[in-house]
């Protein structure tokens, strides 16, 4: 796959509390956010938006970091120019003070930035609210942007953060205590429902973490938990994003059921579609 030009996409951008940021946006009908895992909007990324365009929806992606439409694949650029453009975009989130990556118990800076611009999305699409969508870095995002009444339909691909690789960082997840409190009152009585996706045996998303979810948020909860073997051979890295660079986009495939699975979500909450 080469870079992706942008074509189909518009181009504008979205400001708020003073920060200013660039959005893509594909599609009519009611938004859904989709925030892109490191290391930014990928040509992949932008697949499975045109995917979410298809259903009927707005796609909303936020240029969060990276190059949007680069591909950072070593056979797109080479080996040498993709570790450093992954190393540079790791850098730029690093030193962001907008991103949260150890610390437990509390959210993201730029949650509030994305609530806004669901807000403003909402207003100018129209329909019953907005949907989200969070992959990797972005992944728990989706969850603490859900204390807006105005989310009705979040889901968590892979949500690698707070990072787990030290003690207490496994069973917990990047939204503070009193937004966690506000989206499980919204779970018992509005009955939002929170999916997840991930890879069993995916390190940056150890299962402890689905297992809080569980426990914090019960049935409203909806886990995909996916068997490292049935991820795409041939991405890159190991088994991690069930939705872009790990999709098998073929019938009968668990990540395109997971797939499926992400698009009825929004069909149902934001189209009015019968459950599937």
């Amino acid at each position: 796959m080469a870079d992706h030009d942008l074509t189909g996409f518009e181009k504008t951008t979205f400001t708020h509390d003073g920060v200013r940021r660039r959005v893509l946006r594909r599609g009519t009908g009611p938004a859904v956010i989709v925030m892109a895992e490191i290391p930014g909007i990928t040509p992949k990324v932008l697949e499975f938006a045109a995917r979410v365009a298809d259903v009927g929806c707005t796609a909303v992606l936020p240029v969060l970091f990276g190059t949007p439409g680069r591909d950072p694949h070593p056979d797109a650029h080479g080996r040498v120019a993709a570790a450093r453009y992954l190393a540079r975009t790791v850098t730029q989130v690093c030193v962001s003070r907008e991103f949260t990556l150890m610390a437990t118990g509390r959210s993201s800076r730029v949650v509030t930035w994305l609530r806004a611009l669901a807000a403003h999305e909402h207003e100018r699409c129209g329909g019953p609210g907005v949907g989200a969508v969070g992959m990797c870095l972005t992944g728990g995002f989706a969850l603490a942007m859900a204390t807006d009444e105005r989310l009705l339909a979040p889901v968590l691909s892979q949500p690698s953060l707070p990072l787990a690789g030290l003690p207490g960082r496994a069973g917990t997840i990047d939204i503070g205590p009193a937004e966690l409190a506000v989206v499980r009152g919204r779970c018992e009585r509005e009955g939002l429902q929170v999916l997840g996706l991930r890879f069993e045996g995916d390190r940056l998303v150890p299962g402890e973490r689905f297992a809080f979810l569980r426990r914090e948020l019960g049935d409203a909860f909806v886990a995909v938990e996916l068997d490292d073997a049935t991820a795409n051979p041939d991405a890159v890295l190991a088994p991690h994003s069930v939705l872009t660079e790990h999709l098998i986009d073929a019938p009968g495939q668990p990540t395109r059921e997971a797939l499926d699975q992400v698009l009825d979500l929004f069909r149902t909450r934001l189209l009015g579609a019968p459950t599937a």
